[in-house]
């Protein structure tokens, strides 16, 4: 990985970023499934969206090359295979100062191939479980959420599961950071991981100061009814994507303080 996917993107990226959402939102008669849905860096995928059962991680790109994107494909291609999802670039034109797809349709490339990509052709019946990726952003994203709901602090987040941490928040008592992992039932809670008195060492050389916490958020399936005995009989639900589940945090644990 390079400091590309944390790049600020320009005004004008914006505008492009901005007109190829509005695009893609256009094609259904109801809202799309965002994943990434904002322009906070980093950037493996510009946006990201869910039909059915599959993923679609998408990369813009200028057809006459002037505009500056962050990212690279091999941040599309590494997100894409981590979650099982399709890697796709989106093609975009400026034209009397107003961005607009370059090709028809969807106006999605498969980033490998360079064919044609309409995603609800793509949905099948396969019931396809989350991956771990998928799961550490569902926990990311409940974490974060509780944060935003609890207090007024400005919060990022990545979702990717090998980077460190997963949520950075700067608010009126300093800064502080979470680092989050998710596990499956019967799991119960997860480890800290072995690397986090280096990170926190790092952390502190960053922002001096800055309080460091851990978290662990645990699924279990809805998609069958619970089985009380599931950890003796191995009669465990899977984790299927677009399915419901249910979730449980951990007890906060405090890695470092003021």
């Amino acid at each position: 990985m390079n400091n590309t996917f944390m790049a600020e993107v320009s005004e004008d990226f914006a505008k492009c970023w901005h007109a190829a959402r509005s695009h893609l939102q256009d094609q259904v008669d109801k809202p799309l499934g965002w994943q990434k849905v904002n322009l906070d860096p980093p950037f493996l995928e510009h946006m990201s969206i869910v039909m059915g059962n599959q993923l679609f991680f998408i990369q813009l790109e200028d057809v006459d090359q002037q505009l500056e994107t962050p990212g690279n494909p091999e941040g599309l291609f590494y997100i894409a295979n981590g979650c099982k999802g399709y890697a796709c670039v989106m093609p975009m034109r400026k034209s009397s100062g107003e961005w607009a797809p370059a090709t028809g349709g969807w106006g999605l490339l498969d980033a490998r191939t360079r064919k044609p990509v309409t995603p609800p052709d793509l949905i099948t019946d396969e019931l396809i479980e989350l991956t771990d990726w998928e799961l550490h952003s569902c926990a990311v994203q409940i974490i974060k959420e509780e944060i935003e709901k609890n207090s007024d602090e400005l919060v990022s987040s990545q979702t990717n599961p090998d980077v460190e941490p997963s949520l950075w928040c700067d608010g009126p008592d300093g800064s502080f950071w979470f680092v989050v992992r998710a596990v499956r039932y019967p799991e119960k809670k997860a480890d800290k991981p072995d690397t986090l008195p280096k990170f926190q060492e790092l952390c502190d050389r960053y922002t001096p100061g800055s309080r460091g916490f851990f978290v662990s958020v645990l699924f279990t399936s809805l998609a069958e009814t619970f089985d009380a005995q599931a950890e003796e009989n191995g009669n465990i639900a899977p984790l299927y994507r677009g399915k419901e589940f249910h979730y449980r945090c951990s007890d906060i644990e405090v890695i470092t303080s003021k």
